[in-house]
């Protein structure tokens, strides 16, 4: 479990269809074998330390969600290690476990901030809703603004965030791992949202004034 809170970047490059490496100085004197990292919102375990970083195995459906089924070269990635009992709890319940690729929409300066847009599949886009929650290269954001049913949204981006993290890297089209707020997903599974038995619908909740 995460917190969407970045630690520290770093550099990842996918070694082999089955193998990352990630080089994080900053963070690797705390590691040991075992823990889990959030590698740009990637959950990885750290199965050998390395002088200056670690490795982790990644399955291929964790490839074929994320940006390293875009391609191996290395990467500028957001670092986070896992949270533990009593730590602070200052973004958002993050699982590690990503939706999906969307792509940056666009990114604008606002005074001492910066707005930025993303556009995301269809499948990301039901969970997305004003004023929730969304980790986008494992950073936990709040959502400012909706349109075309979830699948563009708007982010406000505080100077910290920003400059600590990749985001401040990207330019337009460039893909990010996404994933949505996992209680969206909890209530859809308990009310039983799209299936035939359901009698609510978003519709419904939406008309009622529930999202």
């Amino acid at each position: 479990m995460f917190t969407g809170l970045v630690q520290s970047m770093g550099t990842a490059q996918l070694i082999s269809p089955s193998r990352v490496q990630v080089t994080c100085p900053a963070l690797q004197p705390q590691l040991a074998y075992g823990d889990s990292v959030a590698v740009d919102g990637l959950c990885l375990t750290v199965v050998e330390i390395l002088p200056e970083g670690f490795l982790a195995d990644v399955s291929p459906e964790t490839v074929r969600r994320s940006l390293w089924g875009q391609g191996s070269g290395v990467r500028t990635v957001n670092l986070e290690p896992s949270l533990r009992v009593g730590d602070k709890l200052g973004g958002h319940f993050v699982s590690g476990h990503i939706d999906g690729v969307g792509q940056l929409w666009d990114q604008v300066a606002t005074g001492d901030a910066w707005e930025l847009s993303f556009k995301v599949p269809g499948e990301i886009g039901r969970y997305i809703v004003p004023k929730g929650s969304v980790a986008v290269n494992g950073v936990s954001l709040t959502i400012a603004e909706v349109r075309q049913g979830g699948c563009w949204f708007r982010v406000a981006v505080i100077p910290q965030t920003y400059h600590d993290t990749n985001l401040s890297l990207l330019q337009a089209g460039d893909p990010v791992n996404v994933e949505a707020d996992m209680l969206g997903k909890y209530v859809e599974k308990l009310l039983g949202l799209g299936s035939p038995e359901s009698s609510i619908s978003l519709e419904f909740l939406a008309e009622h004034g529930y999202v």
